[in-house]
């Protein structure tokens, strides 16, 4: 399985990027916010999800790996596959999109691309205690980037670690924004 590809953005095309890696290009489709920061003939690396089907294979990239497993629990619901799940990261940031999950917001999640009324509200039964602590709505608007919880590194650095999405973020539940990542990362290990 490819884990991540980096490289120089040789192409931009349909919301699919094209990462020369020494040589070799390989095409990885991306969220539209991935694709807008991408920019040509500049270093990018995109943690992947390798989807492998009978007939084809194809790399989903994600600028962080909060948002790559994200992608990897929307595609385990019913009737969600990997370009609806692409579709429905497009809405915001990845936190963004896990706090709509987390409250429940089928409304927020069906304004995606291909993605229905009643996929939406699957998606929102399915994955919201899936997905981590909800976010209030008063302390996030959806669409619009929240500086407490954009590209979180302390949730990265615990899911790299091996934690899940949903447990990291109960780790860090309680867990100073104002520290560094470092003290934010021990400070959710010792609890």
């Amino acid at each position: 399985m490819i884990a991540h590809v980096s490289g120089i953005v040789s192409e931009k095309f349909n919301s699919s990027l094209v990462i020369d890696v020494h040589g070799i290009g390989y095409e990885v489709a991306v969220a539209l916010r991935d694709f807008d920061r991408a920019t040509l003939h500049e270093p990018l690396l995109l943690h992947t999800y390798h989807h492998i089907r009978e007939q084809s294979q194809e790399l989903f990239g994600f600028s962080n790996l909060a948002a790559k497993k994200l992608f990897e629990l929307l595609i385990t619901v019913q009737g969600v596959g990997p370009k609806a799940a692409l579709s429905i990261l497009s809405l915001g940031d990845s936190e963004v999109v896990r706090s709509a999950i987390a409250n429940a917001d089928s409304a927020f999640i069906s304004k995606a691309s291909g993605v229905g009324k009643r996929i939406a509200e699957r998606v929102a039964v399915d994955l919201s205690d899936k997905v981590g602590v909800a976010v209030h709505s008063n302390q996030i608007t959806y669409g619009t980037p929240n500086s407490s919880v954009h590209n979180d590194e302390a949730l990265e650095a615990l899911m790299a670690l091996g934690y899940n999405l949903n447990d990291a973020t109960r780790a860090l539940e309680g867990v100073s924004s104002d520290l560094s990542t470092a003290d934010r990362v021990t400070q959710a290990l010792k609890q």
